[in-house]
């Protein structure tokens, strides 16, 4: 049997248990969050006996992956693996057949990470105040990527923009490695990149790293300071992955997912892998979750209403 958990950027993942009390569940995901999840897939298969499978639904800005766990019964069987991306889908797609505040119920926060802004090396630019000068200095004439409207690096580009008063085009792509691709061969000048896929690009000088948006330094990448060691404290911008299940799943259900995933996130073995994703592993009360939906949410949602129907 199975237990499916919905991830935000759109993976699905089958969990099945050997041995589960409460029927099993099946979990749907989304890009970063495939990985985030695949991590703890593994650990809960090893420590409680669950056969996990990861399948992506990539797509819409998560609302394909949430809306397959919209249409499964509310008894704890389908997880939406969530994302900052989750928070821009309203704005960005019409007619959404559910709202992420009344109709998904929060299980865990399960991780927390940061971006790092990236110039293509043709940039004459070697800190974030010398990328602000420049950008104030050729307004509307440089470009920055991401893969798609709604995604983490659309949103933070946004935010860049209003905090700095900087003007550059939004160019979204349809698939992130396009993006990657178009910002090496210097087609476009700079992004907000999750970690993972530019630790080597960073290291061997194919990009140029200018800040992380936390407010401390990453292991990862702990020569590249931080937006509030740059000057640019406002734009601290927190990325995270959370689980959720569809509202009306019974509360011990919640309660259960919640403890087993807890344990998980607290082995070193997974704390370890996230790090090496630059990421950190969060934990706590399905509170924890619940506070991004009413107040990280709510902050992610100001860009994208305001230039979703511009760029």
């Amino acid at each position: 049997m199975g237990r499916q958990w919905d991830c935000g950027w759109g993976t699905t993942a089958i969990l099945s248990f050997r041995d589960n009390p409460f029927r099993s569940p099946e979990l749907c995901e989304h890009a970063p969050p495939d990985i985030i999840s695949r991590i703890v897939a593994k650990e809960l298969s090893e420590a409680e006996g669950w056969r996990v499978i990861v399948e992506n639904r990539p797509g819409g800005v998560t609302t394909i992956a949430a809306n397959d766990v919209m249409t499964q019964p509310a008894d704890g069987r389908s997880l939406f693996a969530m994302s900052v991306p989750s928070a821009a889908a309203p704005s960005l797609v019409p007619n959404i057949p559910y709202h992420f505040d009344t109709d998904f119920e929060p299980v865990i926060k399960a991780s927390v990470s940061y971006n790092v802004l990236v110039v293509n090396p043709s940039v004459p630019a070697n800190t974030v105040a010398e990328l602000v000068a420049l950008l104030k200095s050729q307004p509307d004439k440089l470009t920055f990527s991401s893969g798609g409207f709604g995604t983490p690096a659309h949103l933070i580009g946004e935010q860049f923009k209003l905090q700095t008063g900087v003007r550059a085009q939004h160019v979204p792509y349809q698939q992130f490695p396009q993006a990657i691709g178009d910002l090496l061969n210097g087609t476009n000048a700079f992004m907000f990149m999750t970690m993972l896929p530019v630790i080597n690009l960073i290291k061997t000088g194919k990009l140029r790293a200018l800040a992380v948006t936390g407010p401390k330094r990453v292991p990862a990448l702990s020569e590249v300071p931080t937006i509030v060691e740059a000057g640019f404290p406002s734009l601290v911008v927190e990325d995270w992955t959370g689980f959720a299940v569809k509202r009306g799943t019974p509360k011990e259900v919640v309660a259960q997912l919640n403890v087993a995933i807890n344990k998980a996130l607290a082995k070193p073995s997974v704390r370890d892998a996230f790090a090496k994703l630059g990421a950190e592993a969060a934990g706590g009360t399905p509170d924890g979750l619940h506070d991004i939906g009413t107040g990280d949410l709510d902050e992610c949602r100001k860009p994208s209403t305001s230039r979703s129907g511009s760029e």
